[in-house]
């Protein structure tokens, strides 16, 4: 006898361990599977390793007291990261549907769940496909010598420096002006500048291409988007070993300051970016297991990517900060220098009496026997400490500290060639995660007619994700990236991570879900898993959420602008947003995740409804019975009088 699955519309239950293998044995045929294992933990590790993995996590290392840092990093890896991973990993694989289709199987209320996922994916792909725009356009650039970002440009009469150039940096002014053409404040659009929408459309096209018949695409690109970033910061490594200063910026990365282990703050950022190198409760994750067999070691891939990208978190960071390390000294070396000629000129001194070997000794010497002299040379102030913690957060790190490093190196285009070639994996890879968790789901809704091929929806979906990401390719498009990448992936990913380990705990029910591992594997979760899921780790997310909406609603919501009018230019001016932008950012982080407790609240009441509906139905259908059977009764009653006759 064959199980009728329920109708999840109208059905307020979890799903049984025989409807589970009903939907199991459905599904199997119509689903697509990975090629081979290899395919799957590249994929994998291509989306949980990306560029916050590169840019991020080594200015959190700056900011925090460099090797302290990594003391809470790895301790919330372990309580936060790996449970929720090998959270997803098994869900995903035991009911073997999208992010979606996951949680409306365990339960219809919980349908919300995916679609908060949804739409946090959604957000995030509009911008994170920009930065690879700016990617391209610095790779296309990077085939010329010299580099463009390594000299200023002349003015009209080709007689003088550009000013705006002159007064700040070349590699400051070609990322502000040349690339982004920047407007002084958000409210100014500036315009779709053309060469980054080129760029854009070209990086949609490509992510279209890799990925136009799902994993059976980007499956095969994996192979080159996985492993080309690893090979890539390896060459950077060596080549950073080898430059003057570098082991000075990796000792200063792993030198660790334990008093910022005191810090809240510390321990916030360290929980943040465990939760986003990891790219949890985007949905990305939970559809790719899907495509396993359903007896795969979901365990053991949980335990390996995991190990993989928080070796690569800090083995990214070593490779930054040899190269910091090495911008520092010449930085440090030109400050030098520009104070020993200003000290031979002051004093009248012999050329060659003072080199950087003796500079400290003899600048003391002639402070203390000529201190008004030495006031009036305004001498600038070098510190090698100084210019190592000069750090600069996300695009900056890339784009400004990168490429000014890359112009002092020989062959310059062809480093520059190669970063930039490890960012767009870096970031493709990325995507192919993110816009999975946009996909699947859209197909579990069926917003798109039964007919349409594959190709066809993705083809929609990112045409259209091309058209509203054209907003990040106008002149105020980095101030509105910026706050994208701020709130409308912060506290929704948050509440959806905390929602996911609660249900799959508390509502589909820890037995059950240690019963479907020992199925999968073979032997239920240790101790260790069992506590991590059922206490510690919501706890830590739980904490983390609040303390993290904490932080937001109490700092003041400021943006940076490149302004060539102001006052302290070449430096970025602080700007409050306009009062309509707390609009935009309730919008960005509160709207996904009201989906959970709005949808569930809609099903519950349409159930509600279509029950009492039900019963009124079905007392019509007992009341109109009851009549059908006393007139029946009544006829025969009649039929039997007219018949009978007294004796």
């Amino acid at each position: 006898m064959k199980l009728q699955l329920p109708n999840p519309d109208l059905d307020s239950r979890v799903l049984s361990h025989q409807e589970l293998e009903v939907l199991e044995t459905t599904e199997a045929g119509d689903r697509p599977k990975w090629d081979n294992k290899t395919q799957y933990m590249l994929t994998c590790v291509g989306f949980c390793v990306g560029l916050g993995n590169v840019w991020r996590f080594p200015y959190l290392c700056q900011s925090h007291g460099g090797g302290a840092f990594m003391i809470p990093f790895l301790i919330l890896l372990v309580v936060e990261g790996i449970p929720l991973l090998y959270l997803e990993f098994a869900i995903g694989q035991r009911i073997r549907r999208g992010g979606l289709g996951v949680w409306s199987t365990i339960h219809p209320y919980l349908s919300g769940i995916g679609v908060a996922s949804m739409c946090v994916s959604l957000l995030i792909s509009l911008y994170y496909n920009t930065i690879i725009a700016w990617i391209l356009w610095y790779l296309f650039n990077s085939f010329q010598d010299p580099l463009p970002w390594s000299q200023c440009p002349l003015n009209a009469n080709a007689t003088a420096l550009l000013s705006e150039c002159a007064r700040s940096s070349s590699v400051d002014y070609f990322w502000y002006r040349e690339t982004l053409n920047t407007t002084a404040f958000l409210e100014d659009d500036g315009g779709l500048q053309w060469w980054l929408v080129v760029c854009h459309i070209s990086a949609w096209a490509l992510l279209f291409l890799c990925i136009s018949r799902g994993i059976e695409t980007s499956g095969k690109a994996v192979y080159v988007t996985s492993t080309l970033p690893y090979l890539v910061l390896t060459i950077f490594l060596i080549r950073g070993l080898t430059l003057k200063g570098s082991l000075d910026g990796i000792k200063f990365l792993f030198t660790p300051d334990l008093a910022e282990l005191a810090k809240a703050s510390t321990w916030l950022d360290a929980g943040a970016q465990v939760f986003y190198s990891f790219s949890l409760a985007f949905g990305g994750l939970i559809s790719f297991s899907s495509y396993n067999s359903v007896h795969n070691n979901c365990e053991q891939d949980a335990l390996i990517i995991s190990a993989i990208n928080g070796f690569t978190s800090v083995y990214a960071a070593t490779v930054v900060y040899s190269i910091i390390g090495f911008r520092a000294t010449e930085r440090f070396d030109s400050c030098v220098s520009g104070n020993i000629l200003a000290l031979l000129n002051g004093f009248e001194l012999p050329e060659g009496s003072i080199t950087g070997t003796n500079y400290d000794q003899i600048f003391t010497e002639l402070n203390q026997t000529n201190s008004a002299l030495i006031d009036t040379l305004s001498l600038k102030k070098c510190s090698l400490d100084t210019f190592l913690s000069e750090g600069v957060e996300g695009t900056g790190l890339a784009f400004i500290v990168f490429t000014e490093a890359i112009t002092k190196m020989p062959f310059s285009p062809l480093w520059a060639v190669l970063f930039f070639i490890m960012l767009f994996c870096l970031g493709l890879s990325s995507m192919f995660g993110n816009i999975e968790g946009v996909l699947v789901p859209l197909q579990d809704l069926k917003l798109f007619p039964k007919k349409w091929p594959k190709e066809a929806v993705t083809g929609v979906t990112c045409l259209l994700c091309c058209l509203l990401g054209l907003i990040f390719v106008q002149g105020s498009g980095n101030y509105w990236l910026s706050l994208f990448d701020g709130y409308g992936g912060s506290v929704s990913l948050l509440v959806v991570a905390f929602c996911e380990m609660v249900s799959v705990v508390y509502i589909y029910g820890i037995d059950r879900f240690n019963d479907d591992i020992v199925f999968m594997i073979g032997h239920k979760p240790n101790i260790f898993w069992q506590i991590m899921w059922r206490v510690i780790s919501p706890a830590v997310m739980l904490f983390i959420l609040i303390a993290f909406i904490v932080d937001k609603v109490s700092e003041d919501l400021i943006y940076k602008s490149w302004d060539p009018e102001s006052d302290v230019f070449p430096a970025l001016v602080e700007y409050s947003y306009p009062s309509w932008i707390y609009a935009v950012i309730i919008a960005l982080a509160g709207i996904p995740s009201l989906f959970i407790p709005c949808i569930a609240i809609f099903k519950c009441l349409r159930n509600l409804k279509r029950n009492k509906s039900d019963i009124e139905e079905l007392h019509a259908a007992k009341i109109c019975c009851i009549q059908s059977s006393n007139q029946l009764w009544s006829k025969q009653n009649q039929e039997t009088a007219s018949e009978w006759k007294p004796d």
